[in-house]
C-alpha cells in the first residue's frame, strides 16, 4: 500500500477537531485542501474513512485505524523533535587523547557526522604515546583518554581517585611476517620463529604481549629494532628484519604488501578503553556526548570486522 503519511496526519486532525473545518483551521489549511487530502487517503485504502453527518464527521472503523497510524506517526516525530532540540544544547570543546590505530580508524572518520549532529559541539584529537597523554589527562588538560591493554596481561594498574574507565572494544593481536616465510608451517611455534622479534616503544600494548609471551613460553625473546608506528613495522617486516605482533584496527587501511597476517592462536587480544574523571555535573554533559559517540563507534567497527 504506497500511502502518504501526510495524509494520515490530516485525518488525525479530524479525528481530534471533529470536522474538516475544524482540522483545517487547525492545520492552517484551506477546508477545500484537507477534503481533498482525505480522499486521496481513501482512495490510497480503498475503504472510506470518515462518515459525514449532520453534526460532523464521524471516523470509520478502517478511520479510526488510520487515524492510530497518525498517532504512532506523530509520537516518534516529536520523539525525534525533541531529541534534536537536545542535541542542539550539547555544546563547547571536547579534547580526546588517544593512539594512532584507534583515533584514523575510528574517530575521525566519523567527525564529519558529529559535527552535523552537534554543531556547537567541537571534538579535538591529541594523538601521543600513553605516558604523555595521561600526564595531560591527570593536569585536566584533556577531557578523556583512550588506552590500550593487552587484555590477557597479569597485572593492571589502578586507577587514580575519581577516574572511571568504560570498554570500548576488543580485537585480536595479529602475527605479522614476511610473505611466504610460514606458509609451509602448520603450526606455529611461537618460541620457534625463525626471524627475530621486533622491538616496540615500551608503553604500547604490544610490549606487554611480548612479555606476557617470554614468560609464557619460558623462551628468551630478543628483539631487534624499535618502531612506534605500524607503517614502520610493515617495512621492517617486508624486508625480512623480523615478525612484529600488531593489532588489527592498525592494519585496517593500509598496504601488507610483501608481508602475511595470521592468526595465531595464544596471542590474545588488545582491550580498548575510555579512562576519564567521573564528573557527576552539568558540565559533563558534552564529554558524556562524545564518550556515547565513542562507544557506538566502536560498536560499529567490532560488527564489520568480526573481532
Amino acid at each position: 500500500m504506497d500511502m502518504d503519511p501526510r495524509r494520515l496526519l490530516v485525518l488525525l486532525a479530524v479525528a481530534r477537531t471533529g470536522g474538516v473545518l475544524a482540522a483545517a483551521d487547525e492545520l492552517r489549511l484551506t477546508p477545500s485542501a484537507v477534503s481533498q487530502q482525505l480522499t486521496k487517503l481513501e482512495h490510497q485504502v480503498g475503504q472510506a474513512l470518515l462518515q459525514r453527518t449532520p453534526k460532523g464527521s464521524v471516523l470509520t472503523p478502517a478511520g479510526l485505524a488510520m487515524a492510530e497510524a497518525g498517532e504512532e506517526i506523530e509520537r516518534a516525530l516529536n520523539v525525534a523533535r525533541a531529541r534534536m532540540e537536545g542535541e542542539a544544547k550539547v555544546s563547547g570543546v571536547v579534547r580526546i587523547g588517544g593512539f594512532t590505530s584507534f583515533m584514523r580508524t575510528v574517530v575521525i572518520p566519523r567527525i564529519p557526522e558529529w559535527r552535523s549532529q552537534y554543531p556547537q559541539l567541537r571534538i579535538e584529537i591529541v594523538e601521543d604515546a600513553f605516558p604523555p597523554l595521561m600526564r595531560l589527562l591527570r593536569q585536566r588538560q584533556l577531557d578523556a583518554l583512550v588506552i590500550e591493554q593487552d587484555s590477557t596481561a597479569a597485572e593492571q594498574r589502578p586507577l587514580a581517585a575519581g577516574m572511571v574507565q568504560e570498554p570500548l572494544l576488543d580485537e585480536p593481536w595479529k602475527l605479522v611476517v614476511p610473505a611466504g616465510s610460514l606458509l609451509a608451517t602448520e603450526a606455529i611455534d611461537l618460541s620457534r620463529l625463525p626471524l627475530p622479534w621486533l622491538g616496540v616503544e615500551q608503553s604500547a600494548a604490544n610490549s606487554a604481549v611480548l612479555g606476557r609471551l617470554r614468560h609464557s613460553t619460558g623462551v628468551r625473546i630478543e628483539t631487534v629494532h624499535q618502531y612506534v608506528d605500524t607503517l614502520t613495522a610493515l617495512a621492517l617486516v617486508a624486508a625480512g628484519e623480523g615478525v612484529a605482533i600488531v593489532p588489527t584496527l592498525a592494519l585496517t587501511g593500509v598496504v601488507h604488501d610483501q608481508v602475511d597476517i595470521l592468526d595465531v592462536p595464544g596471542l590474545g587480544t588488545r582491550h580498548i578503553a575510555l579512562r576519564r574523571f567521573d564528573r557527576k555535573k552539568p558540565t559533563s554533559l558534552p564529554v558524556d556526548t562524545v564518550a556515547r559517540l565513542l562507544r557506538e563507534s566502536a560498536a560499529q567497527f567490532d560488527m564489520r570486522s568480526g573481532g
